[in-house]
């Protein structure tokens, strides 16, 4: 195949300085780069340009040409810019050869001045109430850009407050700048019309379709783009000032896409996940599902504390005394006789270690649990594992599931006396209560109680994705970095630290002290890894399979309503 042609190079003026930028750069976008911002409404740069806020206006000029039809060249051997006696917008025009821009002219100040009152006409004063202080671009522009005073005296065009447009998203109108990306966002990406502007001058508002509501499976994207607080997340309002909140740059674990994630936090509770710009993952975008999927984090069903099994019953314990006792049950089995269940929700650095654990007590029968729902064609994978593409590069399966069938069996035969289960309901696989309550030995190591707890005889309390570090492969084969943002709550662990402290109790060995130690064992190991380790990992990820190994699946339609996607946790 023969190599694509390289992108023609530009030569632009900004500001009086020179640079180059490739063809078909956004104007707006190559100003940026060239480090002069150009404030905007309504440009995004993934989905359209409607030119209808104005603020980006710059005065343009193309080079002046000669008699001969070429450009004049000055004194500096560059082109003569012959500018345009009207400001122009910079969202919708691509940069041309000779091109010059004034980003900070007077003329381009007045007019954005001048988009700044206008703009704060009707717009009510209520930003101490309003969820989108302290992030708000209408008021960060009014301080850089706009005048201190209005000249407007009349009253302001009252509009409607409140307003429910879907189940996660509640509509204040009366702070809409009109910017349209709501509109042009379900338009273009969530391929939902659902959306759009009635009446008309002052007294235009932004409503849904009589008979529609926002309801489709990325509806809250819209408030993540609306510039101002007109839509807000009906799930985080009025909950929290965003500046209170500690950000953590993360991933979303709810499918195997793996968006880039921020976790807003504050004293150890989740408030909100929003998306992060990961151009080779996620964009700027973030399906509803994954976003809302966190609530379990704080659920009152959580394991706080080891407990273990003693006359009769389970009786709390200390990290130590658990670890000795499950160590005590393992040493009595061994073989076909233990059998192993672990999740394609935990890390790379747990998979690795519950390896070397199946290894140390030589697991036959191992596996992972799949996990399957409806997927579509923008964000949400089919596989609601994230890390699937980690289980199968560490050998624990090549294809998950296909285990599990002869795994119960082998329970139910009685061949196998012990089942180590790490993150996994036994019950959602094909295991009765009845086969777990006649097991020697259940080691069971998760996050909130379930049907199944209550027959384990020992039970290990771990964490969840927001509670620890670590690594994960999505379903593209891009490695990607989980950070921690809260703490786990009462005595619960990081998983690697409880596998970590079972292989020690089993081997009397010793050396791992740290995450990042486990993570350069797997590099020593698995070439994949080769020369990386855990802070190598980019905010952005580094692609280590080739995109023909993803496990992601074919596009399915779209899911309308996140309630047909998959119940949370």
């Amino acid at each position: 195949m023969a190599d694509e042609a390289p992108i023609p190079m530009l030569n632009v003026q900004v500001d009086g300085v020179w640079h180059q930028f490739p063809k078909g750069t956004r104007l707006i976008e190559a100003c940026e780069r060239a480090g002069k911002y150009v404030p905007r409404y309504c440009y995004h740069k993934n989905l359209s340009s409607p030119g209808n806020c104005r603020m980006c206006l710059i005065e343009m000029g193309m080079p002046k040409m000669g008699p001969d039809r070429k450009p004049e060249l000055g004194e500096d051997g560059k082109p003569v810019i012959n500018w345009m006696p009207r400001p122009q917008i910079s969202c919708a025009q691509d940069v041309a050869e000779g091109m010059g821009v004034r980003t900070n002219s007077p003329l381009a100040e007045e007019c954005r001045r001048g988009v700044m009152e206008f703009l704060l006409i009707n717009h009510p004063l209520d930003c101490p109430i309003c969820d989108q202080a302290g992030e708000c671009r209408l008021q960060e522009f009014s301080v850089e850009y706009g005048n201190s005073a209005s000249r407007f005296l009349e009253h302001k065009v009252k509009k409607p407050k409140n307003v429910e447009v879907g189940p996660r998203v509640t509509l204040d109108d009366e702070r809409c700048i009109l910017c349209s990306r709501c509109i042009r966002f379900c338009q273009e990406i969530a391929h939902d019309d659902v959306l759009g502007f009635v009446d008309r001058g002052s007294h235009t508002v932004l409503t849904a379709y009589p008979g529609k509501r926002l309801e489709n499976n990325y509806s809250l994207n819209t408030v993540d783009i609306c510039p101002v607080g007109a839509l807000t997340s009906t799930d985080f309002r009025f909950k929290m000032r965003v500046w209170f909140l500690k950000e953590t740059k993360s991933i979303c674990t709810s499918c195997a896409t793996g968006c880039n994630t921020i976790i807003g936090t504050r004293e150890d509770v989740i408030y909100r996940q929003t998306p992060r710009d990961n151009d080779a993952v996620n964009a700027t975008w973030m399906c509803d599902f994954g976003r809302l999927n966190f609530d379990y984090v704080e659920s009152e069903k959580r394991l706080l504390g080891p407990r273990i099994f003693q006359n009769g019953k389970l009786v709390p314990s200390d990290w130590k005394s658990a670890i000795s006792d499950v160590a005590l049950q393992l040493k009595h089995f061994g073989g076909w006789e233990i059998a192993m269940v672990a999740s394609g929700r935990m890390t790379n650095e747990e998979l690795w270690l519950t390896s070397q654990l199946a290894r140390i007590l030589s697991v036959q029968l191992i596996d992972i649990v799949p996990r399957r729902g409806p997927g579509d064609d923008i964000l949400l994978s089919e596989d609601r594992n994230p890390n699937t593409n980690g289980a199968r590069l560490l050998g624990l399966t090549s294809k998950p599931g296909a285990n599990l069938p002869a795994l119960v069996e082998a329970i139910s035969s009685g061949q196998v006396k012990a089942l180590i289960c790490l993150g996994e309901n036994p019950a959602r696989f094909g295991m009765s209560i009845q086969l777990l309550s006649n097991l020697p030995a259940f080691i069971l190591m998760n996050i909130l109680s379930n049907e199944s707890t209550e027959y384990a005889t020992a039970l290990l309390p771990s964490s969840t994705f927001a509670e620890k570090r670590g690594s994960m492969i999505n379903g593209k084969g891009r490695l990607q970095r989980l950070n921690r943002a809260v703490r786990p709550p009462g005595e619960a662990r990081d998983d690697w630290e409880i596998l970590r402290d079972l292989i020690q109790a089993l081997t009397g060995s010793n050396g791992v002290y740290s995450i990042e130690d486990v993570f350069r064992q797997m590099s020593e190991t698995v070439p994949a890894f080769a020369g990386l380790s855990l802070s190598k990992i980019s905010d952005l990820g580094i692609q280590i399979l080739p995109l023909a190994e993803s496990s992601t699946p074919a596009p399915a339609p779209v899911p309308q309503n996140i309630a047909q996607t998959e119940t949370k946790r």
